[in-house]
């Protein structure tokens, strides 16, 4: 039996196998609004046989998207729009899942063919906000930093997020707290310079994500799942790091968080990343080993025998895959193909099987 190809269950969830595609940006929603993009996008890797597929980080607030062109669900009006994807994603065997997230300090910015840079007010644009008002690069702009009312704010927006996430049919949310936006921000000492109870130590800078968590966990139904993204480092000195990660991991186990999404980087331009295939799964089975919870691997992992390889080792409790599924949404049916294992195959395609 592959151990890709065989179920896990996480609360009164069964997925039907533990190759899970990834949150990936479209950057083709009108208002967040998704498009019949998201839904042949997202429901052609639920027909490729993935056991999970979740939506790209959607905004929990208009302010909150990385770009204008991205998806939200600060409304009910986009939980109702997103529905018949999370439908359509169940039809074919697949868990639906979204990513719920926040862009803070390295919001309002154009999509990556647009150039990536800033989008000004005049142009449909928002002044972001942070923990602290630090830009992320010379070419940001500087963020407002949030008070007490701004944080209330959000996890509030997260919360509701949540709840509309849960009554739109999906499966899972995950929180977004990777990749350099706002809850990561909180988190590393490198966008985090407050001086209140929101900054300086661990304790401090972890407490407005747990809260955040905490809403979220409280909103989300109590027999669905919920993970976390982490980036468990900055790669950079005297910044977010895997020790602390660790504790982080812990604590949000507390909470009721059942699986870490274990990332990495984002938080500063001039990192020095080592890329190399699987170059972030030490981090899945050091959190899975040392905090005690699940993990998802994820980065550069695209041949079967290594996820396979990943899973058998105990490294993580689930692979998610992005590039490798944008290439072919239908590599999780190869990848069974190749490693002996029987999964079934849409009855519209079994001619080809």
């Amino acid at each position: 039996m592959s151990l890709l190809f065989s179920p896990l269950t996480i609360r009164r969830l069964t997925i039907r196998n533990r190759l899970f595609v990834s949150p990936m940006c479209q950057y083709s929603s009108n208002d967040g609004l998704p498009t019949p993009w998201h839904l042949v996008h997202l429901g052609s890797r639920a027909v490729g046989g993935a056991g999970l597929v979740m939506v790209e980080a959607t905004a929990v607030s208009p302010e909150g998207r990385i770009s204008p062109l991205d998806s939200g669900i600060w409304s009910d009006a986009h939980g109702d729009a997103l529905r018949p994807v999370a439908q359509f994603i169940k039809e074919q065997g697949a868990a639906a899942a979204i990513q719920i997230a926040h862009a803070g300090r390295k919001a309002s910015t154009n999509a990556p063919w647009k150039g990536d840079g800033a989008v000004g007010v005049s142009d449909g644009g928002w002044q972001p906000i942070g923990p602290s008002a630090i830009p992320f690069s010379p070419a940001s702009p500087t963020p407002r930093e949030m008070s007490r009312q701004d944080m209330d704010a959000v996890a509030d927006q997260f919360a509701q997020a949540a709840g509309r996430a849960a009554a739109a049919g999906f499966d899972i949310v995950e929180i977004h707290m990777a990749h350099g936006y706002l809850l990561h921000e909180f988190l590393s000492p490198l966008s985090n310079h407050r001086n209140d109870d929101f900054g300086g130590t661990l304790p401090n800078r972890m407490q407005f994500p747990l809260r955040v968590a905490a809403a979220v966990r409280e909103a989300w139904p109590a027999h669905l799942p919920l993970f976390v993204r982490i980036s468990a480092t900055d790669w950079i000195d005297g910044g977010w790091d895997l020790a602390q990660s660790i504790e982080l991991a812990r604590e949000l186990k507390k909470i009721g968080v059942d699986l870490i999404d274990c990332s990495s980087g984002g938080t500063a331009p001039g990192a020095k990343i080592p890329l190399a295939p699987g170059y972030q799964v030490p981090f899945a089975e050091a959190i899975r080993r040392q905090a005690g919870i699940a993990t998802g691997a994820v980065g550069m992992i695209t041949q079967a025998r290594q996820a396979e390889q990943i899973l058998a080792e105990g490294k993580a409790d689930a692979v998610l895959m992005a590039r490798q599924l944008l290439r072919d949404p239908y590599w999780p049916l190869h990848a069974a193909a190749e490693l002996g294992a029987d999964i079934a195959w849409p009855k519209q395609y079994g001619r080809a099987k």
